[in-house]
């Protein structure tokens, strides 16, 4: 919970007027201040593991920092301003005291603690949201005539937290693990901040039509319907989801390949369930910035306006992941040269079974994609691009 926006040292006491406004890199959660409510007590102290005893300036003091730094990483964290209510436990003292070593030690500079604090905030509020409204919502229904909901509640979050909690440390280790892989892979030093990406967005069409048309729980089962098929195929498959926004997802892979695989059988999935609307997938290829989960750049842009402009049930992709392809040998440079390389492999077959050889050196190249160039057109803010279309190729040889 938010703590007074002061310059207060730790020795000192807190001025009369505690009015704060919130950062404008973080909205504050106003909901979140503490309440006089039984039951929501009990289950803050069960979920805590604590009681109330803090007031944000005694935190503050306890935990050897001052208030205006208590208060800048509590507001990064998403939490309320709660004026010198005494709403604060030894949790909230270990956490300020654990940020503030950080940066004590010289392992983090303030502004990456404070970074790292909105960070955490910002993910595991959502997380937080969503299993309140969609999961403990549903498990708490009185199971049996009379109950309410309430009863319900405090032992099923007794059972559920350790659990959770440790689920939760599990999967953030092993993404952790994953995400310093990739990283520490990179080719230099700069590379580890601004990486080369494929970077695609995923969106489904008509989506506008679809929200005056439907039920607003129908539309709600849709949209969860599209991200969990597009999650799974983007996990499954190599890549990385970044984000979803309701009818559009955003994903990246380290490289062309992969990328195009998840786009191809994004596509795939969608045509093959009716209930779902048509898809286009639009990719670039090239440097991008990667920041708190986050990417940006002028490659995330290009991806996004390719979307814009592709044909449903089809991915376009820029020229950078077009030779990317090429150079991997996931694609020809041309359906020419490919045909060109069938001409020549089937020839060297003939010559080998005329010698008695055995003909697995004349093997075609295993193409997985076809490329096909389209009209040049100018992209806002991009100036002019050529855009390629991506497709599945068959046997080799064959552009389909």
């Amino acid at each position: 919970m938010t703590v007074d926006d002061t310059t207060s040292g730790a020795g000192e006491e807190p001025p009369s007027d505690s009015s704060v406004h919130a950062t404008p890199h973080h909205e504050v959660d106003h909901t979140a201040e503490p309440t006089d409510d039984p039951l929501a007590i009990r289950l803050e102290q069960l979920i805590l593991g604590a009681d109330r005893r803090y007031t944000p300036f005694q935190a503050a003091r306890t935990a050897g920092v001052s208030m205006d730094l208590a208060s800048r990483f509590w507001r990064a964290m998403g939490f309320a301003d709660i004026g010198q209510a005494k709403a604060l436990t030894e949790a909230d003292v270990l956490a300020l005291r654990r940020l503030a070593g950080l940066v004590e030690a010289g392992l983090l500079s303030e502004p990456m603690a404070i970074q790292v604090a909105r960070s955490t905030g910002q993910t595991t509020a959502r997380l937080a949201e969503w299993q309140i409204d969609s999961f403990l919502e549903g498990l708490t229904e009185p199971p049996e005539p009379g109950m309410t909901r309430t009863e319900v509640t405090y032992p099923l979050v007794e059972l559920l937290l350790p659990e959770l909690e440790e689920f939760l440390v599990y999967v953030w280790r092993r993404q952790l693990a994953a995400a310093t892989g990739r990283v520490v892979q990179a080719a230099d030093d700069e590379e580890m901040v601004d990486r080369r990406l494929a970077v695609g967005f995923a969106d489904l069409v008509g989506f506008t039509r679809l929200t005056r048309r439907l039920e607003e729980e129908a539309l709600g089962e849709l949209v969860e319907a599209f991200e969990t098929t597009a999650a799974d195929l983007v996990a499954a498959h190599g890549g990385r989801l970044i984000k979803t926004l309701g009818d559009e997802v955003l994903f990246a892979a380290d490289d062309a390949g992969t990328a195009a695989e998840i786009a191809l059988r994004l596509v795939e999935a969608m045509a093959q369930n009716e209930t779902m609307p048509a898809l286009r997938v639009g990719i670039a290829f090239g440097t991008v910035t990667t920041r708190m989960g986050d990417v940006f750049g002028t490659t995330v842009n290009l991806a996004s306006r390719l979307t814009s402009i592709a044909p449903k049930d089809a991915v376009l992709v820029d020229g950078a992941f077009a030779k990317e392809l090429t150079r991997t040998g996931d694609a020809p440079a041309s359906e020419a040269q490919a045909a060109e390389e069938a001409a020549a492999a089937a020839e060297r077959a003939r010559l080998a079974e005329k010698e008695g050889r055995e003909p697995e050196e004349t093997a075609l190249p295993r193409y997985r994609f076809g490329l096909q160039p389209m009209w040049q057109r100018p992209v806002r803010g991009l100036g002019v691009v050529e855009p390629w279309l991506l497709a599945r190729r068959g046997t080799p040889g064959s552009s389909s």
